[in-house]
């Protein structure tokens, strides 16, 4: 495998606007997930930004920003548009896409993400899970959870549904959906390719774009959970969590 890792950001968010740049202990957030993503030393990394304040930022601290349109719909098409840019003659056949928003996330949970693919040819996109232990985060529906099929004992298991309620049904283990997906070159092409599916609309998830037109995607349950930064109160706790570091 030859994987790059592309982090996709923009300013635009509703909940907290301009979080890409949001000071996290003197530093953008943007440059705590760039460094997640040198620390999981998988390959080469570039910032795929929506705006060119993004992109100046990414030169200050040294990385490498390539600017894309900001009216892109998702990560995975703003991730695939800067690949296009950097790589034209497809050297790289793994892309590791990076969410801009999760500054704590784990290394190791980054490399977790090859896993999948290359334990099985068939997978063509990797994603990551925690077991949920909290009945409340159970029912939550902005915690979104995957119906997972997996012998029990193993840490790799292939997703059949993702979904804001509590799925399956019945006793047993619950995970988690971590947002970061790593894809095999020609799945990316073809994921960003397809039309909105019928069930990602009424889900509000894009990863069932992906399920409803029959990609297999599979999952490496991991131990640590990263805090996704959405809102104000999740930025003052990545600036705890990251005091210091």
């Amino acid at each position: 495998m030859r994987p790059i890792v592309v982090i996709p950001t923009r300013l635009g968010s509703s909940r907290l606007p301009g979080k890409a740049l949001s000071d996290i202990n003197g530093q953008p957030m943007i440059a705590h997930v760039w460094r997640r993503g040198i620390e999981a030393g998988i390959g080469p990394l570039v910032v795929a930004c929506g705006d060119q304040e993004i992109v100046n930022a990414v030169r200050e601290f040294g990385g490498r920003p390539v600017l894309t349109d900001s009216a892109l719909p998702s990560g995975s098409d703003r991730a695939y548009a800067a690949l296009c840019e950097v790589d034209p003659e497809e050297k790289y056949d793994t892309v590791v896409v990076l969410q801009g928003d999760l500054p704590t996330i784990d290394p190791s949970a980054i490399k977790a993400t090859l896993a999948p693919l290359v334990r099985d040819t068939e997978c063509e996109i990797a994603t990551l899970a925690t077991v949920i232990d909290d009945p409340v985060e159970l029912h939550a529906p902005q915690v979104v959870k995957i119906a997972l099929a997996m012998i029990p004992g193993d840490i790799i298991g292939r997703a059949v549904y993702f979904s804001r309620m509590v799925i399956p049904y019945g006793t047993g283990e619950h995970y988690h959906h971590i947002g970061m997906y790593t894809y095999r070159r020609q799945a990316l092409a073809k994921y960003v390719s397809l039309p909105c599916g019928v069930l990602e609309q009424r889900e509000g998830l894009e990863q069932l774009r992906a399920i409803e037109y029959g990609m297999r995607i599979d999952v490496s349950v991991v131990q640590t959970e990263p805090l996704g930064v959405d809102t104000p109160v999740d930025l003052e706790r990545a600036r705890a969590l990251l005091a210091g570091r």
